[in-house]
């Protein structure tokens, strides 16, 4: 029998992404990593860094999908709130971790750097919160239920999620085959509709294109199914040939 897909939300968090200072690359590696791994992303949302609307959206997320996935805020500074707002969103203390405090304090006095207070704080997360590794900078995320909360530094985000990976349900990966068109999607927008009626085991999209001469479309047959890709993707052709055909008489 197939595997059941997992699903899965993102909660990106921090006022620079809003205000456009930070340009996020977390989503899109997520993205990636998800795709591959056959679990289906479902749903991204941002927020800024408010206590309560971080708490609601998680609430509504964790509700919703197997598995959610935050990245940023969870660093040494004021405004570095996350795990404050994920421990007010499962009604949990915020408290030390034991293994955390161990972790970074080990890690600072092989530096021959001070453990202070504000990278004490990065050992906080909400009781009974397991940790995720972090081999890039050593302070580690934490998983508290089915949310995975991680470093929104790129390259840290990036070793947490590899190292959650092999611990996450994995299902059947989506495969997928592109199809160039050399009509814009005017052109093939009613038969497309009727192929993707007519093939519902697949999910097919149209992206348009444009070389400052003409338009062009690329479409892409995404399934799990082997079979019901080279159908649809059959199809598609010959509505290509149908097309050319109709156009030039």
């Amino acid at each position: 029998m197939p595997r059941e897909t997992p699903t899965a939300a993102m909660l990106a968090i921090g006022d620079e992404l809003l205000s456009g200072r930070t340009k996020d690359k977390n989503i899109g590696h997520l993205a990636d990593v998800m795709t591959l791994a056959g679990i289906d992303l479902k749903e991204v949302r941002i927020v800024g860094d408010e206590p309560h609307m971080i708490a609601d959206t998680l609430n509504t997320l964790r509700r919703s999908y197997d598995l959610v996935f935050t990245s940023g805020g969870i660093g040494p500074t004021h405004d570095d709130i996350t795990a404050d707002a994920v421990a007010a969103a499962f009604g949990l203390a915020v408290v030390e971790h034991p293994e955390a405090v161990a972790r970074l304090e080990a890690n600072y006095a092989a530096r021959a750097m001070e453990f202070t207070p504000a990278r004490r704080r990065m050992s906080r997360t909400p009781q009974g919160a397991g940790l995720i590794d972090n081999p890039v900078s050593v302070a580690p995320g934490f998983r508290i239920d089915n949310v995975f909360v991680m470093a929104g530094v790129p390259s840290v985000f990036q070793a947490m999620l590899a190292s959650l990976l092999p611990t996450l349900p994995l299902g059947e990966p989506l495969k997928s085959r592109a199809i160039a068109c050399p009509f814009g999607e005017g052109d093939i927008g009613d038969p497309l509709r009727l192929i993707a009626k007519e093939h519902p085991n697949v999910v097919i999209g149209s992206y348009p294109k444009f070389d400052g001469t003409r338009y062009s479309t690329e479409i892409v047959i995404r399934s799990r199914d082997d079979a019901a890709i080279a159908a649809a993707s059959e199809a598609v052709e010959a509505m290509l040939v149908e097309t050319e055909r109709a156009k030039t008489g």
